[in-house]
């Protein structure tokens, strides 16, 4: 669709009435519009040639050294592994400690987001992007009849593919109540959420915009403490990320692992990120957007398969930044490993993805985030997918050094690699380990000490969903591996904690 000049879309139809020279336009905006507007800002194109030449060229480089100076050459890569480890190492628990600040997260009491009278709340907009998700869309009229606004002031869009008719039939007898819209998105490829999201712009009323997965449940004061958190915040602030756990963190051990990760990322690293002024990677739902700054980064890349970390980064990128809200929206767990393996590996890839894309200008990257913020961007989108592929060859090199103490490892760890990267396995996995431990007991979950006890056993599963990541960037970038979700009981919806209240 051709963009107002102010970079704004038309004025929106009503849902249902629209044509379709209307549908066909705003599907190639939501696909394309990004690409069409600023092609370097989207990962239509997973590698730009001189990225793909550059890889190319480095791997024969470091093939050609293997072959004349083969134990060299593996000496070096363990240096630069080692002193890798190290830095992710250090840099993850400064952003810890400063996450342990109760300033680095935004806290609005219930008092407070109450206090704000229902004609100053501002339009407000849901966006609830779902496919192939029959099992979960009835539970959505619930959640957001749930929430604490006024509904003349709410617009909450149910996003399903036009040809997903088993969803469609779902929402249609499940009852879908006069809050909710459903719009249909033209069927079409890529497959993917922010295509949706982007399409689902186009309904769009509300000043601010958020997304809700369709099986998601807000604490029920979360619109107005936003809104409480807006007022607050300086203008440069153009998003207000809540915080998310999960319904079902006892299922079963992988369901605790995930919980206790989101614990901590939730909980300590995303307001450390925040206290740091660094970029911040959304999460997948809860980040509550400015509708004219969505408009001005350019709405979601249709093409990135972790949107919200793509769009995170823009938001720095443009000068702006992101606030965390102390405000919990519970979500499931994947508690089946294949599952598990098939969302982390496209988050994994999405990772990836954005740091390519960024990366491609590195000096305009440098100048709009400033060196500490791309080195921690680095560390956290490229470092983290890559870090775990990693693992897997240094458990391996591990395991040999232990059941027969190979020459050749030897000589890949001297005394003055060997010490360090003691340090990094010891100090490194122990820090890890307290870090969950922390963030699991200060999110009252008694039952989430186990799981990070052995959070050594999904730190595997995390290295085999990379290394499938990896290859799925290299072979199918834009592929939206779908994860199934209604795989446990019933939830019960997210309540402010007693500080929340006080």
């Amino acid at each position: 669709m051709t963009a107002t000049p102010a970079g704004r879309r038309p004025h929106p139809p009503r849902v249902g009435t629209e044509s379709a020279e209307f549908r066909a336009a705003a599907l190639d905006d939501a696909i394309n519009g990004l690409a069409d507007r600023n092609p370097l800002a989207s990962a239509a194109v997973a590698f730009v040639p001189w990225q793909k030449y550059t890889a190319i060229g480095s791997a024969l480089l470091l093939l050609a050294c293997a072959v004349v100076v083969p134990v060299g050459t593996l000496l070096a890569v363990t240096v630069v592994c080692t002193v890798g480890y190290l830095l992710a190492m250090i840099d993850r628990v400064l952003l810890f400690s400063r996450g342990l600040d109760a300033s680095a997260i935004v806290t609005v009491t219930d008092e407070q987001a109450l206090s704000i009278p229902d004609d100053l709340l501002p339009l407000y907009t849901i966006l609830v992007p779902a496919y192939d998700e029959p099992e979960v869309v009835g539970d959505l009229i619930a959640a957001m009849t749930g929430l604490d606004y006024p509904s003349e002031k709410l617009q909450v869009l149910l996003l399903l593919e036009e040809d997903d008719e088993v969803t469609i039939e779902a929402a249609a007898q499940s009852g879908v109540s006069d809050l909710v819209d459903v719009v249909l998105v033209p069927a079409g490829d890529p497959r993917t959420k922010p295509k949706a999201c982007n399409y689902g712009l186009h309904f769009a009323t509300g000043t601010i915009v958020t997304i809700f997965d369709a099986e998601d449940l807000p604490e029920k004061l979360q619109l107005r403490r936003v809104v409480a958190a807006f007022a607050r915040l300086p203008d440069t602030v153009a998003c207000v990320q809540a915080k998310l756990a999960f319904h079902n963190g006892s299922q079963n051990l992988l369901t605790g692992w995930f919980t206790a990760d989101y614990a901590l990322w939730f909980g300590y690293l995303l307001p450390g990120l925040m206290a740091s002024t660094s970029p911040i990677p959304l999460g997948g739902t809860s980040n509550h957007l400015r509708r004219d700054v969505i408009d001005q980064v350019g709405a979601w890349d249709g093409f990135n398969v972790t949107e919200d970390a793509d769009l995170g980064v823009r938001i720095a990128a443009s000068g702006y930044s992101t606030a965390v809200l102390d405000s919990t929206t519970l979500e499931e767990a994947n508690s089946d490993p294949i599952n598990w393996v098939r969302q982390r590996s496209r988050w994994y890839k999405g990772y990836l993805q954005t740091w390519l894309v960024h990366m491609r200008r590195p000096m305009v990257t440098v100048r709009a985030l400033g060196p500490v913020g791309t080195y921690r961007f680095t560390l956290l989108l490229a470092g983290t997918p890559v870090t775990a592929c990693i693992n897997m060859i240094f458990w391996f090199t591990t395991a040999a050094w232990i059941l027969g103490q190979p020459g050749l490892i030897a000589q890949l760890f001297p005394p003055y690699i060997y010490y360090f990267s003691l340090l990094s396995l010891v100090v490194g996995n122990i820090a890890t380990v307290y870090m969950y431990l922390i963030a699991s007991r200060e999110s009252d979950n008694a039952y989430l000490l186990v799981p990070s006890l052995t959070m050594p056993l999904y730190w595997v599963m995390m290295s085999v969903a990379s290394i499938k990541g990896c290859w799925q960037l290299v072979r199918n970038p834009s592929y939206w591996e779908k994860t199934f979700h209604g795989l446990s009981g019933p939830a019960v919806a997210a309540e402010p904690a007693e500080d929340e209240a006080t």
